[in-house]
């Protein structure tokens, strides 16, 4: 049976002025009479049915730009029904508390996914598309970022500077064949009160060692090259980049979609400056540096003076500003059992 007329206001979407009509359904068309003897006639399926909701006007949007109002939601909606006019299931879904939790703890894991395995995911693939010389850009820029705010001259003699180069070189070449290595330099820095003995190692090649690091591993040249290997590590996986990118997926997907990098540029050196290499990163650099401590004929046992070192420094002089610096990792017994591990050849 058709359902009886409903009261109802029209706005004809030409002026804010309403007119009192009653709703009825004819055929495949919905009609309005207003008190005057006019009559308004649209075709359902050209409507915008209202979502049904507990409280508030029902209103339908007309094609033109009009709408029909209705005060009273009950019977709006016993008239709708009558019609065999019914929600979308997702409508219908969501006015219930059990189905609304469960979409939500659905939601939470499709998030949970993308940010765990999703986010790495697209990175790894952005990062590989991304020229070398846009990341040799973003390693620039962070590097100079540094300089200007937490790096300071270096006081260490170029002697020095030349001899530990060479012998990092001699440990590059003796652990990777060439095709497997990949460009680095070597910079050497002051890092002042705030980052003490460090190093750190940015997209790029760029690898950076303090002269406090130095001072702490004085006559120590095999664990330097540790450290150098190390960072080199980082360098040669690109965690760097991934870090970067990472960071830049969350905060900005649609940037890196459209490939324009100068978003990353931009943020980069902030990026950096906040973000630690994640336990896995910093794992696989620590296999690097012991496959160049063990290339070289060295024991990866020299690594764990470092972590003593680090640990016996004053509070004060702990580094606490950049978390991509070697010294601000935590000397915790994983590595230190790491290192003595593989220097037992397990």
């Amino acid at each position: 049976m058709t359902p009886a007329a409903i009261q109802a206001r029209l706005f004809d979407g030409r002026t804010a002025r309403a007119q009192p009509v009653r709703l009825s359904v004819q055929g495949d068309a919905l009609r309005a009479a207003g008190e005057d003897g006019s009559g308004h006639s649209w075709p359902l399926r050209d409507l915008q049915w209202p979502e049904t909701t507990r409280h508030g006007r029902r209103v339908i949007q007309l094609r033109g730009g009009g709408s029909i109002e209705c005060d009273d939601a009950a019977a709006f909606d016993a008239w709708r029904s009558a019609l065999g006019q019914r929600d979308s299931w997702v409508v219908r879904a969501q006015q219930h508390w059990r189905a609304t939790l469960a979409a939500l703890a659905l939601l939470l894991g499709v998030a949970a996914a993308g940010y765990v395995w999703g986010v790495p995911w697209a990175a790894d693939r952005v990062v590989a598309l991304l020229p070398s010389t846009a990341e040799a850009a973003i390693g620039d820029a962070a590097l100079d970022s540094l300089r200007n705010g937490l790096l300071g001259p270096t006081a260490t003699p170029m002697a020095r500077q030349a001899a530990l180069r060479d012998s990092f070189a001699r440990a590059v070449a003796a652990a990777y064949a060439e095709h497997e290595r990949v460009p680095w330099q070597l910079h050497f820095h002051s890092g002042g009160k705030r980052l003490g003995a460090n190093a750190l190692a940015l997209p790029g090649g760029h690898i950076v060692i303090t002269d406090e690091m130095l001072a702490l591993l004085q006559g120590q040249d095999d664990t330097v090259i540790g450290v150098l290997g190390h960072e080199y590590g980082h360098v040669r996986l690109r965690h760097g980049m991934r870090a970067v990118v990472r960071a830049t997926l969350i905060s900005a997907a649609s940037t890196l979609a459209l490939g324009d990098v100068s978003g990353l540029l931009a943020a980069a050196p902030a990026v950096l400056a906040h973000l630690g290499y994640s336990r896995d990163a910093e794992r696989e650099a620590d296999a690097e540096a012991v496959l160049m401590l063990r290339a070289s004929g060295v024991s990866p046992a020299v690594m764990v003076l470092l972590f003593e070192r680090l640990a016996a420094q004053p509070e004060s002089a702990r580094a606490d500003s950049l978390p991509i610096a070697l010294a601000s990792h935590p000397a915790d017994a994983e590595r230190i059992a790491f290192f003595r591990a593989a220097a037992a050849g397990r």
